[in-house]
């Protein structure tokens, strides 16, 4: 197999086999443009104002008004768990645009310059790699204050790592192949050579990884906001949901806990099948 193999996380091993299935793979295409379509359309399709205070109705229980019942501030479950779709797709799109943008444009340089520059970058990727994303979101959190722009910005430099030394490894392979002396040879200079010929090539390698790191970053941005330094409350989305649904569980309501919840893992788990799926075609295809 390739060294360009795109990266995954320990404890996703076991889904390559499942993404590898056709099915599965198409289901998992189809929630995704599900999830997509509800956060696109969500002042439509949410029944209510997600965030409406109807004290009255305080953890009221499922029924033709409110399909997955209240909050404990009597706001509609279903409303609330449609629009912070929207924030909670939204917030890990950032991460991936930020880690991809900048994981290409260093792991390019650094294959192609190569020396003391491909040095340079390695190691200050080791460093970034070495401190943990959540805790360099919690850092940056504590500078600027909560929001959804500062974790998704430190957790964008977080994941860079992960996609710059794939490209890197990429790279240095498609420099081996015989059309980059052609363009050499042609008078090409290095830069268009990357940007217009290795970058193209190596892109099934960094859309499987990003697609992984989707996921990921959905999962640790939801962390973030359950603990309360990311989406502030009354903004819907799905980490706070679950934050603000344990009064509820402890007062016998589970439900508007165990619909976030269920949203947060179907997500993460359609967007790794999806991933795993498209970097074990891109490792066969480099076989």
């Amino acid at each position: 197999m390739s060294v360009a193999t795109v990266r995954r996380r320990p404890g996703t091993r076991h889904l390559r086999h499942l993404g590898g299935r056709g099915k599965l793979f198409t289901v998992s295409l189809v929630v995704l443009g599900v999830l997509v379509v509800t956060a696109v359309l969500a002042p439509l399709l949410a029944p209510h104002d997600p965030e409406y205070t109807d004290l009255g109705a305080s953890l009221a229980p499922p029924g033709l008004d409110h399909p997955l019942g209240t909050d404990f501030s009597g706001r509609d479950t279903l409303s609330r768990l449609i629009h912070g779709a929207r924030t909670s797709l939204l917030g890990p799109l950032g991460v991936v645009a930020v880690s991809s943008v900048l994981g290409a444009v260093l792991g390019l340089v650094s294959a192609w310059r190569g020396g003391w520059v491909d040095t340079v970058i390695s190691r200050g990727l080791d460093l970034v790699f070495a401190f943990p994303g959540l805790l360099l979101a919690m850092v940056v959190v504590a500078v600027s204050g909560p929001g959804l722009l500062a974790p998704t910005l430190a957790m964008g430099v977080a994941y860079t790592p992960y996609v710059a030394r794939l490209v890197r490894a990429a790279a240095i392979g498609e420099q081996l192949k015989p059309y980059i002396t052609a363009y050499r040879v042609q008078g090409f200079s290095g830069p268009a050579i990357a940007l217009r010929h290795v970058l193209p090539n190596v892109s099934p390698v960094l859309l499987a990884q990003s697609t992984l790191n989707f996921g990921y970053a959905l999962l640790d941005l939801a962390v973030l906001s359950f603990l309360g330094l990311g989406v502030q409350p009354p903004t819907p989305d799905w980490g706070s949901e679950i934050q603000i649904a344990q009064q509820a569980v402890l007062a016998g309501s589970p439900l508007s806990a165990a619909a976030p919840v269920l949203a947060v893992m179907v997500t993460v788990v359609v967007f790794t099948v999806v991933g795993e799926t498209l970097a074990d075609r891109v490792a066969r295809r480099e076989r």
